[in-house]
């Protein structure tokens, strides 16, 4: 349906200033969708004003509240809802154990998380997270059960195209996809049963 819910991180927001991890950016908590990129990038253009930048970098629980909608939909036991969580940081991320704690709990979910580093950070905890280089556990050593994020910095896609920067931020959700229902022995719907559901859900 091109709406997406989008949410921000780490500023001061009002009505009473307090720092936030977690908060829509239209404001709206009970309804943070935005209607396309376009909808996307209007409603953080309008926030920008209103809000205070603060530190530290918490993406903790922007994972945790996309984790909770993902393990509402296993529910169903269908493959009808797979979540992709994008995070756009230009900074060094201060909540590592509970960001490695949330990504394994994640894992079991259907989910992939998306790290964009922006600026020139040290990034080097963002690679590990990413688990290219060996199997993410959690601060009490339990191990990712499937590899669902991937990081991407962008000061190395400054001079290529917006392609090359799309392929690299979605190369490894397919098979991310494919392994989350593999695992679950869950088929994908037929395209008529889609269609079907779509058309008697109220």
């Amino acid at each position: 349906d091109k709406m997406f819910p989008v949410y921000g991180f780490g500023a001061r927001i009002p009505p009473d200033y307090k720092v936030s991890h977690d908060f829509a950016i239209n404001f709206n908590e009970d309804n943070p969708e935005c209607a396309g990129i376009q909808g996307v990038v209007e409603a953080y253009q309008n926030c920008l004003p209103k809000l205070q930048l603060y530190g530290p970098t918490n993406i903790a629980p922007i994972i945790q509240k996309v984790a909770k909608s993902a393990s509402e939909e296993t529910n169903t036991k269908e493959a009808s809802q797979y979540f992709i969580l994008l995070i756009l940081t230009d900074g060094v991320i201060t909540d590592m154990a509970d960001t490695r704690e949330a990504i394994v709990h994640a894992s079991h979910l259907p989910m992939s998380v998306i790290i964009v580093g922006v600026g020139n950070a040290d990034f080097s905890d963002m690679q590990m997270l990413d688990g290219d280089d060996g199997i993410l556990r959690s601060p009490k050593g339990e191990p990712v059960l499937r590899d669902i994020v991937q990081f991407v910095p962008f000061r190395n896609f400054k001079h290529a195209s917006p392609a090359a920067l799309a392929k690299s931020v979605l190369a490894e959700v397919p098979n991310q996809v494919v392994d989350y229902y593999n695992g679950k022995a869950i088929k994908p719907k037929c395209m008529s049963e889609y269609e079907s559901s779509r058309t008697l859900a109220p």
